[in-house]
């Protein structure tokens, strides 16, 4: 009996000891995803970057030139989501950094969590509105909880759909101070973080900073002459308003977050833990800048690419001084969409108008109230729906659906307006683009009405402080990611991909369970 046990035991060890020396297995894995990144500015823009960032992802690894998010999303919350639970926002809950909330008729954090407390911010927020697993998830799962998983972003809501439930940390930019914040769900109290913000603030920075172009000008391609004869200058002070917004906005923030990233992965041993498979996440912008003087963010635009290419340059350096390229897979993505906000000059003579949302609003109450009798019957605008007062309807015991019908009917009419869908029509359609509308919005935040504004139009929101303006454009651009990894072989993927495939095929390549939400099957990559 005694000689069966030790024979079993022997045995276990071994397999146990072949499991720990599998040498295809990363001990690092490195997520970062890029809000706004196109494929044709890093093509058009290679031969202006270093070796050691874009070039070494492509010359090195796989790059996939056109991934497809199907889903409509707008803002890096929703595709990081997207990203890392390989799910849907109709199945992961998260379809933007903001949702309404019709309890109080405002709108709030999508990762608002009165149950917990802030470090170094007066917000309360956590990952828990997430309903499906994350990558995050699964790879602590997979170490018995003893992966150390980070995440930094500008914003709050990025980072925590990066470190998921299960993660050890999510740290993000303070809007009001300007201080690498974090939530006490997490149990890492961020030693190094609150260091930083005593001995080296982002606030006490801030006025110093400057923003001007990185290379002659003369060396940006396909710039009008007029673009190559007067540089940009940007200050940022903190007596503004939104100082740090702007900051955020800009490639500037790409610097701080790779500073943060480093002392991560020097002080913290990431990927050098025994056999413990580790996780960073870095959130980056390559955002237009919104806030361009002449209304032409081209120059801007190609100057935060090269800014970018030496940050990521910056970050793989560590990671190979650390634990080295061949221990990590790093993935990079970008978010899936484009954001043009500069209009056209009045002497091009583009068709155009101003949709103005307070005026829209106040015209659907009162059509409505002259249908069914005086009341509140809308109750906001939000992300391009508009929300109905339940409440109200309910008092009157009016049919939601009707409602709904009637309010479609008055706003077809208005113009700027190109086409309006009840959130009941999405859901019931079968069309192409109504399943991508219905993927992208989550049903237990979803609005009323949706509506889709004529290209060339401005829209308005003057229904809240600040005013924002939206100009609207169809824009077609392709969405690149890239995936450096040992054993695989160097490749250029030009057909189109889902995003959701390049979730389960990470979690693929390290060998853990896909997040319980993904469904597409991964790619096949060429291995060496």
């Amino acid at each position: 009996m005694n000689r069966l046990l030790t024979s079993i035991l022997v045995s276990l060890v071994a397999a146990n000891t072949a499991l720990q020396a599998d040498p295809s297995r990363p001990r690092l894995v490195v997520g970062i995803v890029v809000d706004q990144l196109r494929s044709d500015y890093i093509d058009g823009l290679r031969e202006l970057f270093g070796e050691k960032g874009f070039r070494r992802l492509i010359d090195n690894g796989v790059y996939l030139k056109d991934v497809d998010f199907k889903a409509p999303v707008s803002d890096p919350t929703a595709a990081t989501a997207l990203l890392y639970t390989g799910a849907y926002p109709a199945i992961n809950g998260i379809s933007g950094a903001r949702i309404f909330d019709p309890s109080t008729l405002q709108t709030r954090s999508s990762m608002f969590d009165s149950s917990v407390m802030g470090n170094s911010t007066t917000e309360t927020l956590s990952p828990v509105a997430l309903r499906v697993s994350t990558l995050a998830d699964e790879l602590a799962a997979d170490g018995a909880g003893l992966s150390q998983i980070f995440s930094i972003a500008p914003d709050a809501e990025q980072a925590l759909a990066m470190t998921g439930h299960a993660g050890t940390s999510a740290v993000w930019i303070d809007d009001n101070t300007g201080k690498w914040s974090s939530t006490t769900y997490y149990r890492d109290n961020a030693k190094n973080i609150s260091r930083r913000n005593r001995e080296n603030p982002l606030s006490a920075r801030l006025d110093t900073m400057r923003w001007e172009p990185a290379a002659e000008l003369t060396r940006y391609p396909d710039l009008p002459a007029q673009k190559k004869y007067y540089p940009f200058r940007y200050r940022f002070s903190e007596k503004e308003r939104d100082a740090y917004d702007r900051y955020k906005s800009s490639p500037l923030v790409n610097e701080e977050v790779t500073d943060v990233a480093i002392d991560y992965l020097t002080n913290l041993k990431l990927g050098d833990r025994g056999d413990v498979v580790d996780m960073i996440n870095v959130g980056y912008t390559a955002e237009p800048w919104p806030y361009v003087a002449d209304g032409d963010p081209r120059l801007e635009l190609e100057d935060s690419y090269l800014r970018l290419d030496r940050q990521l340059g910056r970050l793989l350096d560590a990671i190979d001084a650390g634990v080295g390229l061949d221990n990590t897979l790093i993935f990079l993505s970008s978010t899936g969409y484009y954001s043009d906000q500069s209009a056209y000059d009045p002497k091009y003579r583009v068709p155009t108008g101003d949709f103005s949302v307070k005026r829209a609003l106040s015209l659907l109450n009162a059509f409505l109230s002259a249908k069914y009798g005086n009341g509140q019957y809308v109750s906001a605008f939000s992300d391009g729906g508009i929300h109905l007062n339940g409440e109200t309807l309910e008092v009157k015991k009016l049919d939601p659906a009707e409602v709904s019908r009637a309010a479609r009917d008055f706003l077809t009419q208005m113009a700027g307006v190109a086409e309006v869908r009840t959130y009941r029509e999405i859901l019931a359609s079968a069309s192409a683009e109504t399943e991508a509308m219905r993927l992208g919005i989550d049903p237990r935040t979803a609005a009323d009405i949706y509506l889709r504004f004529t290209p060339g139009w401005n829209v308005v929101d003057d229904s809240r402080f600040p005013v924002k303006t939206y100009p609207v454009r169809d824009l077609a651009v392709s969405s690149p990611a890239f995936i450096l990894a040992p054993g695989l072989k160097k490749e250029t993927i030009p057909q189109r991909v889902e995003a959701t495939a390049l979730t389960t095929t990470i979690a693929n390549a390290i060998r853990i369970r896909a997040p319980n939400g993904a469904s597409t099957r991964p790619l096949l990559l060429n291995q060496n």
